[in-house]
């Protein structure tokens, strides 16, 4: 398995679009929304890797300046990854 706290913590994205998402934190519902990005409930080990592709794909849409991008989805899918991966139990260090 991937250590996906140290994938999210390398994550480089704009300033303003990282700050929008930790801001909307709060209001993740875990039932709600993430059946609305990935059409279902999974537990985290399995519903970031897809979050994760999906935040790729929106990031390769946002780069080429295409019209079809949404600031608003991009940000719903942040939220959602950083909501799942506190899910997670975090890695025993030495």
């Amino acid at each position: 398995m991937s250590d996906f706290h140290t994938v999210l913590a390398n994550l480089r994205r704009p300033r303003l679009l990282m700050r929008a998402a930790r801001f909307g934190l709060d209001d993740y519902r875990r039932e709600r929304d993430l059946r609305r990005l990935i059409d279902g409930l999974s537990p985290p080990e399995r519903s970031i890797p897809r979050l994760l592709w999906e935040e790729e794909q929106l990031e390769d849409t946002r780069k080429r300046g295409d019209a079809a991008y949404s600031v608003c989805h991009h940000v719903d899918v942040l939220i959602a990854l950083m909501a799942e991966a506190r899910l997670l139990p975090r890695p025993v260090q030495a």
